[in-house]
């Protein structure tokens, strides 16, 4: 639009002005203007059936209507029409422009920048069988002027009526002098209709008209490989070069055609010229990196690789982009040294942006080096600390790793950025717990679970840390409640069905009730020591000892955790078994991580409870 908006007021007064070619002819509404009548300031606004009356007397055969001389105050008012008309348009105030450049017209339908500046508007409000009609008249009544043809082809192509603006360039080339410059956009509109051998055609009387042009050569290259002519667009490709040695788009665009073709000596010839100009040019390296990797030369290509990344003119964006493809193939014993690397040069060539250690931490967790992933991800959140998912990533790691400072520290920082993220909440709560402060725990868990409501599994995971919680607490019916809640969502909730059969069996309540889960727990994980130690205690304070001995005999076949061998030296007490008790306490005591009572069982030779 700025080609067309860009035309000066003054060379429209001309237009409107002009003496002999200003096709003066009999108004479609006669003008009421007589001796006594002045021209009118601020045009009033015309009604919708006056507009619609205009715009139809508008495509009335103009042979129709006899011309006539204007009067000075008919041209006087045309001219406040038009100017007032214009100044709307570029105003973008469309209705008003059209109000006052149709009272133009009235006064003189055969001005041809009347119908011109109409058929603009129209365009630009949308209106485009109107646009098309004033814009015809305009070219028909000015057929020399260049501006009225380009603002026809654009309401054509506007409509994708490619042929008709396809005429209107022809048009304009043959009539208006100096305008072979428009076979450009005729080559264009050709390609864009896919009449590719039209378009080379007018390139190449362009090419006949301004002699050999980078434009042209670029342009024709790219029709040939439309048409999977290879070797024209090749030649296209070299003459390019040619004519421009030390231009390294025309160098590079033909050495990633001859790669993508397979043309790999050619590809390395072209790639390593354009090195020759720009030692340092990271696409050239790009480019023989990918040859090298076709050839399976894979020391070569790493190594072209790693040179490119050194370069700050490669885009982070682009570098971002490669590692992704690193990282969907990850983990690979093949690759991740490689991958480490390149990120390690993008930390360092790009200090200062985020996306360098965040994509440097992804890398990392997926290879499998944790506490590296993290640092990565702590720097990329100094430079940007906007970025939930690197939060996130961050405290899955401290809890990962069972760092609980770290995940406090981090939970808190995150929480003040996010506080509407039941995740945060749910690790802030975790980390509490983990430091043994389960008022604290209970807080965030009861906070967070309430932005958890639309996530139906999360919930569950609140519910079964607020059992464990509520059970430090020795609330047990808030527990118990919590638990019933977690299983009621996932009726397997191993976490639930573990702590909750455990608990009941510690306070000896429900205990056919924390058989059954714990059974439950033990059919899906038969190996399960854990599970197996749960299911044990529940059996033994129902006093089936025989029971319980079998489930922990299995259980130490899996692990030798002293609460594990601690409990099957109680069962023994209890079988009758002391000698053998007291050998497995001690042993359990030698382990480390017994119950505070393993010293009085071993030095009493008495099992306490």
């Amino acid at each position: 639009m700025a080609l067309f908006r860009a035309l000066l007021l003054p060379f429209l007064l001309s237009l409107l002005l002009a003496g002999p070619g200003y096709a003066q002819r009999k108004p479609a509404l006669p003008a009421k203007a007589g001796p006594e009548s002045k021209p009118e300031a601020k045009p009033g606004k015309l009604s919708r059936k006056e507009r619609r009356e205009l715009a139809r007397r508008a495509m009335l055969d103009e042979a129709a209507r006899q011309p006539r001389v204007l009067t000075p105050k008919e041209r006087e008012m045309s001219e406040a029409y038009f100017v007032d008309g214009v100044r709307y348009v570029l105003l973008e105030d469309y209705n008003k422009a059209l109000e006052r450049l149709l009272k133009a017209y009235a006064l003189n339908p055969g001005n041809a920048a009347v119908n011109y500046k109409i058929a603009e508007a129209n365009l630009l409000s949308g209106n485009l069988q109107d646009a098309t009609n004033f814009g015809r008249a305009a070219v028909r009544l000015a057929p020399e002027n260049a501006y009225y043809y380009l603002l026809l082809a654009q309401i054509y192509t506007s409509q994708k009526q490619y042929e008709e603006a396809t005429n209107v360039y022809t048009a304009l080339i043959e009539r208006v002098p100096d305008s072979n410059y428009y076979l450009f956009n005729l080559a264009d509109l050709y390609v864009a209709q896919g009449r590719l051998d039209e378009a080379l055609t007018t390139f190449g009387q362009a090419e006949q008209k301004f002699g050999p042009q980078d434009e042209i050569s670029f342009k024709k290259q790219q029709i040939y490989l439309r048409q999977n002519k290879l070797d024209q667009a090749l030649l296209e490709g070299e003459s390019l070069i040619k004519s421009n040695p030390d231009e390294p788009r025309y160098v590079l665009a033909q050495a990633q055609l001859y790669a993508t073709n397979r043309r790999f000596e050619d590809a390395v010839r072209v790639a390593n010229q354009a090195l020759r100009t720009d030692p340092d040019n990271p696409r050239a390296r790009m480019i023989l990196a990918d040859v090298y990797r076709l050839q399976n030369n894979r020391p070569e290509s790493e190594r072209q690789l790693k040179l490119a990344f050194e370069s700050p003119s490669l885009d982070i964006d682009d570098k971002v982009r490669i590692l992704i493809e690193y990282l969907k193939q990850l983990p690979d014993p093949g690759l991740n040294e490689m991958a480490r690397d390149l990120a390690a040069v993008t930390m360092r060539v790009h200090p200062r942006e985020a996306k360098a250690f965040s994509i440097a931490g992804d890398i990392e967790i997926v290879t499998g080096n944790r506490a590296a992933a993290r640092a990565s991800y702590l720097r990329a959140l100094r430079l940007d600390n906007s970025r939930y998912q690197i939060w996130q990533q961050v405290v899955l790691i401290d809890a990962e790793l069972s760092q609980t400072d770290s995940l406090l520290a981090h939970t808190t920082q995150a929480l003040e950025l996010f506080p509407n993220q039941a995740p945060l909440w749910f690790y802030n709560g975790v980390g509490h717990q983990l430091e043994k402060q389960p008022a604290r725990a209970v807080k965030s868990f009861e906070y967070g679970r309430k932005l958890a409501t639309d996530n139906p599994e999360l919930l569950a995971q609140f519910d079964t840390q607020l059992g464990d919680v509520y059970h430090e607490l020795k609330d047990y019916p808030k527990s118990d409640a919590a638990y019933e809640s977690a299983l009621t969502f996932d009726a397997n909730n191993a976490q639930a069905l573990n702590n909750y059969s455990y608990f009941l069996s510690i306070r000896r309540e429900k205990l056919d009730k924390a058989k059954e889960m714990a059974g439950k727990l033990v059919k899906q994980f038969p190996e399960n020591p854990t599970y197996l130690d749960t299911y044990a205690w529940v059996l033994y304070q129902l006093k089936d000892y025989a029971g319980a001995r079998r489930a922990l005999e299995t259980a130490l076949r899996y692990s030798s955790d002293a609460t594990i061998v601690e409990h099957y030296g109680d069962v023994l007490f209890q079988l009758g078994d002391k000698e053998k008790a007291v050998a497995e306490w001690q042993r359990a005591n030698q382990k480390g991580g017994a119950s505070a009572l393993i010293n009085r069982k071993i030095k009493d030779k008495k099992l306490y409870e």
